[in-house]
């Protein structure tokens, strides 16, 4: 009996051998377009009167891989950009986070095991945005889920570590519901990162 529970637990735990993990640290930039979020004029206004800059994002993203060409990837980015009102030289800023988390399915152009592995990616995921004066960890900014897609290469560097590139395009309906508001915001990353793989 002990011999056939043992030659059990080794089939139902072989797909488990096959995994692959990595963890990722990565860093890079946010270049936003359709940025404006919409006006806060009684009268008039446009569509770019309140709206979001560029920025900085960091972040941590957890791999799971198989032996073939597919993967799995849960991740989390903190982006720091600005609440810009008015436009040109009268503008005033306001700094402002922007939390970003999701997961993405990948495919890889080669196997498990190769030293340079380009991928294309798609996801869902979601992004608090959070204006001046709140916090996401007490309930303040704006809920908006989306999809986000991309690419990049992960290059084992020696041993178990590794680097990776990244660009992915977020896309999210505007947060925070103002007038003209119109469309989805979309936030461009460009990043790199360094990794452990396991």
């Amino acid at each position: 009996m002990k011999k056939l529970a043992l030659l059990f637990l080794l089939a139902c735990s072989t797909p488990a051998w096959a995994q692959y993990g990595e963890i990722w640290l990565s860093a890079g930039q946010n270049l936003l377009s359709n940025a404006g979020l919409g006006t806060t004029a009684q009268i008039g206004g446009t569509k770019d009167d309140v709206s979001l800059t560029d920025g900085f994002r960091f972040g941590f993203r957890i791999g799971f891989n198989g032996d073939g060409i597919t993967g799995h990837e849960v991740q989390y980015a903190y982006n720091r950009t600005q609440l810009q009102f008015g436009q040109g030289a009268t503008a005033t800023k306001q700094g402002m986070a922007v939390h970003m988390g999701g997961y993405n399915y990948l495919i890889y152009a080669n196997r498990e095991g190769a030293r340079v592995r380009p991928f294309a990616t798609g996801g869902i995921g979601f992004a608090n945005y959070t204006p001046p004066g709140s916090s996401a960890a007490q309930g303040g900014g704006s809920n908006k889920f989306g999809v986000n897609y991309g690419g990049g290469v992960k290059v084992r560097v020696a041993g178990p570590y590794a680097v990776r590139f990244d660009v992915r395009q977020y896309t999210t309906p505007k947060p925070f519901g103002l007038p003209l508001s119109s469309g989805w915001i979309r936030i461009n990353e460009v990043s790199a990162g360094f990794g452990i793989v396991f």
